[in-house]
């Protein structure tokens, strides 16, 4: 295995990632694999995923030519962009947190999972983000244990945890210096 890390260049690319991510959404998952595997939450279209590589580009973990992981970069101008997302950045607002950039998904495919993939990923992310932003901010369902445990691994620290429609989110940063 020859793994490869980064940034999104191509259609071809960048429709990989979405199909990765349609197998791994909590809806297309087993409650076993929600549980010891994890689960991605939002669903992208092609469109909306150009518009935020364009801004800030994404992270790829490649296999050779096979995108086997990702890690979606999401600049606060997109906080309209996707409806489960808009109280995760009104939560930030109400924080007065500002220079972050979202990481609004991270995936491994299940082939390549416990590999290291996801820290390189992270460690790929921080360095492409450093100086412009002073922290990586994301969210999780508080019910994904398997991702949660995995991101306070690479450094990961809790901001907060909030309902929206009855969901709880672990509200995570990630600093980049």
């Amino acid at each position: 295995m020859n793994i490869n890390y980064t940034t999104a260049k191509t259609t071809e690319e960048l429709l990989q990632i979405l199909s990765l991510q349609q197998i791994n959404l909590k809806s297309a998952v087993t409650s076993s694999e929600i549980e010891q595997e994890g689960f991605v939450t939002v669903s992208h279209n092609l469109d909306l995923l150009k518009n935020m590589n364009e801004a800030c580009p994404h992270i790829i973990a490649k296999d050779d030519d096979k995108v086997v992981g990702y890690a979606l970069s999401m600049v606060p101008s997109f906080k309209n962009e996707i409806t489960v997302l808009q109280p995760m950045f009104q939560e930030l607002d109400r924080l007065h947190i500002q220079n972050y950039l979202v990481m609004g998904q991270i995936c491994i495919s299940k082939n390549h999972r416990k590999q290291g993939i996801f820290r390189g990923l992270y460690e790929v992310m921080k360095k492409a983000s450093y100086p412009t932003y002073e922290s990586i901010i994301t969210e999780v369902d508080a019910t994904n244990t398997r991702s949660l445990g995995a991101h306070y691994s690479v450094g990961f620290e809790n901001i907060c945890t909030y309902d929206s429609l009855n969901q709880d989110w672990k509200l995570i940063s990630l600093r980049t210096s």
